[in-house]
């Protein structure tokens, strides 16, 4: 279940939402839904999850010039979820560093 979050989002942008809304942004598998990404963010976290909003981002074509010609090629499809806390929460991504 927890495999499920690759990454936390650590961006100026959503650095302020979760100061300001209480809103946390994490890259996810594909493959995952809502109910998944809220059961493994209060297993992984201990906090208690309002709501999920999700993003796909299909991959980008990539080409290149080269000595042997030209090399296409195309980035990896991405999914992005938005998770709003229950007010009075937290979660810290610096506390053990």
């Amino acid at each position: 279940m927890v495999n499920i979050i690759e990454t936390p989002i650590i961006t100026e942008k959503m650095t302020k939402q979760g100061e300001s809304l209480n809103r946390y942004g994490f890259k996810v598998k594909v493959s995952a839904n809502k109910i998944e990404i809220a059961k493994a963010i209060e297993q992984l976290y201990n906090v208690t999850v309002v709501s999920v909003n999700t993003m796909r981002y299909s991959g980008k074509k990539k080409s290149r010039y080269t000595k042997s010609g030209v090399i296409a090629g195309k980035t990896k499809a991405v999914k992005k979820a938005v998770v709003t806390l229950a007010k009075g929460e937290s979660i810290d991504f610096y506390s053990n560093i």
